[in-house]
């Protein structure tokens, strides 16, 4: 458990991104796939079923026990709070109501972010769409750990540790790689976060509120789901930067593993992702993928060559226009 992992640095790069280049190459072979870009008219009744779900949930945990509150906000809630997460990731593309209702998804995201118990949503759209333009970009994505991030959390058990406290560290990176000045979506989605979760607690007193928090912070620590963080970009293999993961988690993720098709065409609903990989085979077939996030977990932390710095990194060039 205290082997450290031989890595000291980033694996610096000093070539472009492969998606728009790869976007290029597809939608000139198959233009068709132009067809799969645009809202997904079902995403906004799914999100409401969801937060319905998680409201249901807070008015009958209110009663039980607290061993049985915590039971089920692990086995429940924090299924549940994750793929809410992954719901306002697929908002912050437009999903619901098309790039010309923008605002009309910004509202509803805090909608949805109602049940996960923090205000997460507007700075997540700000923040993500960044990086999307400029992954790997240093001092611009905040997916990219800190320096700190990859020079003390070099052990086996520290890995673990890592993992466990994801949620802590996705909060603060941003403030510590590329701070922004507070907009006033940030400002609107605290104060509508804040009063729905004094209502909660007025309403249905504390156990609600534990069962949504806690939820949310288990469900993006050690948890199956949260593979997903270490199985998109990790290098488990040298030189390459994006992985997809087919497993049937996707289901509960609105098909986040697709993650190279999801980088390739952004605009492309997750739902409509697996039709990507189908009409285009030979662009994704030979990519390294994965069948198990709970694997990747697990390799993450034994394998003494990966860790936090197992991240491509670039300096990057020319203007760069931020969210």
């Amino acid at each position: 458990m205290g082997n450290r992992v031989g890595r000291e640095d980033y694996e610096w790069v000093y070539t472009d991104q492969p998606h728009a280049d790869r976007r290029k190459e597809i939608l000139a072979k198959y233009p068709e796939i132009k067809s799969l870009m645009g809202p997904d008219r079902r995403l906004k009744w799914i999100v409401c079923m969801m937060v319905g779900i998680q409201f249901l949930a807070f008015y009958l945990i209110k009663d039980l026990d607290w061993k049985w509150v915590l039971f089920w906000t692990y086995a429940f809630g924090s299924c549940i709070n994750h793929s809410m997460t992954l719901a306002i990731h697929e908002i912050s593309h437009n999903t619901a109501f098309g790039n010309n209702k923008a605002m009309w998804n910004r509202y509803f995201a805090m909608f949805a972010n109602l049940p996960i118990g923090l205000p997460y949503s507007a700075s997540f759209k700000r923040y993500h769409l960044d990086h999307h333009r400029y992954l790997g970009g240093d001092g611009i994505d905040v997916d990219i750990p800190t320096d700190f991030e990859g020079w003390f959390f070099c052990t086996r058990l520290r890995k673990f540790i890592w993992i466990i406290l994801q949620p802590l560290f996705y909060a603060v990176r941003p403030l510590c790689i590329n701070p922004k000045p507070v907009s006033q979506l940030e400002l609107t989605n605290v104060a509508v976060q804040l009063c729905f979760d004094v209502l909660l607690y007025w309403t249905w007193g504390a156990k609600p509120v534990v069962y949504m928090l806690a939820g949310s912070m288990l469900g993006m620590g050690l948890h199956p789901i949260s593979g997903h963080f270490i199985a998109e970009h990790y290098m488990f293999l040298k030189g390459h930067e994006t992985y997809s993961y087919y497993g049937c988690l996707n289901l509960l993720t609105f098909n986040v593993g697709y993650h190279n098709e999801h980088h390739d065409f952004p605009s492309i609903p997750g739902r409509r992702l697996p039709l990507v990989k189908k009409m285009a085979p030979e662009y994704y077939s030979d990519l390294p993928q994965y069948t198990s996030w709970v694997r990747v977990l697990y390799d993450f932390i034994i394998d003494d060559t990966l860790s936090p710095y197992s991240r491509i990194k670039r300096k990057l060039k020319g203007e760069v226009k931020q969210e």
